[in-house]
């Protein structure tokens, strides 16, 4: 097995730890393992579809977070945007649905765009392809 050294921020850590005991993962490294497989598995189902495609995007970022970022994306992929959802979900954080429909290879750019915003703290995508 490969070891790989990461750099992480003293709150995540915290949040990791917590998750482990919790859960019951049995250490950092199964813990990371797992969500690097829910990464790549998520990945790969945009990654497989051709054609015409609808997805669901769910964004959680900070609520003071530079928006720009998010709206210039939405923006250059207007085309695909069918509608946006916006929430407050607790103190300090926005919660934003985004519903595509296009090509699923620019569903992927667009969530790729999303994916390079550091202010996004999460995204969850739901995929389909309309064949």
């Amino acid at each position: 097995m490969t070891v790989i050294s990461l750099s992480i921020p003293e709150p995540l850590v915290e949040k990791i730890d917590q998750k482990i005991a919790e859960r019951g993962f049995a250490s950092r490294s199964e813990l990371a393992r797992q969500a690097l497989r829910f990464y790549l598995s998520e990945d790969l189902k945009i990654d497989e579809i051709e054609g015409e495609a609808v997805a669901t995007i769910t964004v959680i970022y900070r609520e003071n977070a530079d928006r720009r970022k998010l709206l210039e994306a939405q923006h250059l992929y207007g085309n695909l945007v069918s509608t946006f959802l916006h929430a407050h979900i607790q103190e300090g954080f926005c919660l934003e649905v985004i519903i595509l429909k296009g090509e699923a290879h620019l569903i992927e750019k667009f969530v790729d765009n999303l994916k390079r915003n550091e202010d996004i703290r999460q995204i969850k995508i739901s995929v389909i392809n309309k064949k």
